[in-house]
């Protein structure tokens, strides 16, 4: 998991964060340069040989559940009483994300009138918690990053019971939807892992700080093979679909920052809370949502999800450089 903060000294922002800020800030944008990167090309492997990929199909939900074990390993007891001090403004990120993003899914897809499998897929993605890598671009955006953890965390943790329901209520009228299996797979690959993760943190402390250097990149390598494996499954159907799934998610994506971003204003809070809401919203956990609409729907349905991988580290990264260089005040 890509993660950033200023003020906890062992927690990771793709290196440690005792590092210097300047050393951190290095890092995160290679990390953010990188790792698009490395999906784009994950990407590729999977439309040009999807044979090859196809048979990892069945780890895809164990994959996943790497990403969320490496996330929990870099939650520290601050990133929970962050929610105890602010609790008006991670409230509003948290119903601004779960508010905006799944209500901005449904509208895209009946307004593009997307098929139905891709329709789940669009509002599946919206119902998805925060993404793993929102909170290295609020650093960069120079937001609130305790804020940016403490959304990203709940939003997390709350994810087996709102997914399902959102998606259920949402998505039920393009496909069948079963929600209590889905409340049993995110229990399973996220809020599990996720336990252990933070378990392993708090009892093996020096073995965990000897491998916060390394999570964010077997996280970024462990979501470019679940890309590659979506890809491959729909590559069939990829230049039929692509540009219409490609405009869906600029505009899902782009709804999710500004909103966002409008919410923290709407709710007062300050330009930094602000700059923080914006990617809270806009970025998804689409390794969630491609495993979901794998296992529940269809890989083309996973395919909205594989495109919002590339394409929202690509925007927050441009937007979080664009917001760096506007004052505060």
């Amino acid at each position: 998991m890509l993660r950033a903060t200023k003020n906890t000294p062992d927690t990771v922002e793709g290196q440690v964060a005792a590092a210097p800020a300047a050393a951190q800030e290095r890092t995160a944008r290679l990390a953010v340069t990188i790792f698009p990167l490395i999906v784009l090309a994950a990407a590729f492997i999977g439309f040009l040989l999807p044979g090859s990929v196809k048979p990892a199909a069945p780890a895809v939900p164990y994959l996943l559940g790497i990403i969320m074990f490496c996330m929990g390993l870099t939650l520290t007891p601050p990133d929970f009483t962050a929610v105890a001090r602010r609790p008006w403004a991670v409230a509003l990120g948290i119903v601004a994300h779960y508010v905006i993003m799944p209500g901005a899914g449904w509208l895209i897809a009946v307004g593009l009138h997307l098929e139905p499998e891709l329709a789940a897929g669009v509002i599946l993605v919206g119902c998805a918690p925060s993404g793993t890598a929102s909170n290295v671009m609020a650093f960069l955006a120079k937001g609130d990053v305790a804020l940016s953890v403490a959304v990203a965390t709940v939003s997390t943790l709350i994810a087996p019971v709102v997914t399902p329901l959102l998606v259920l209520f949402l998505a039920g009228s393009f496909l069948d939807i079963d929600a209590g299996s889905m409340f049993g797979d995110i229990v399973k690959t996220v809020l599990l892992p996720v336990i252990a993760g933070l378990l392993a943190r708090l009892f093996l402390r020096r073995v965990v700080a000897a491998l916060l250097p390394v999570l964010p990149w077997v996280s970024a390598l462990v979501i470019a093979v679940i890309v590659a494996v979506v890809v491959g499954g729909s590559a069939s159907k990829i230049v039929a679909a692509g540009g219409i799934v490609f405009l869906a998610v600029v505009l899902h994506n782009g709804f999710g920052l500004g909103l966002g971003y409008l919410a923290g204003k709407a709710g007062r809070l300050d330009n930094r809370a602000r700059r923080a809401l914006a990617f809270e919203v806009g970025m998804q956990n689409s390794g969630l949502a491609a495993t979901l609409a794998t296992a529940h729907f269809s890989p083309l349905a996973a395919l909205p999800s594989a495109v919002f991988s590339v394409w929202h580290n690509i925007s927050g990264a441009i937007v979080a450089a664009w917001l760096a260089r506007k004052p505060l005040a």
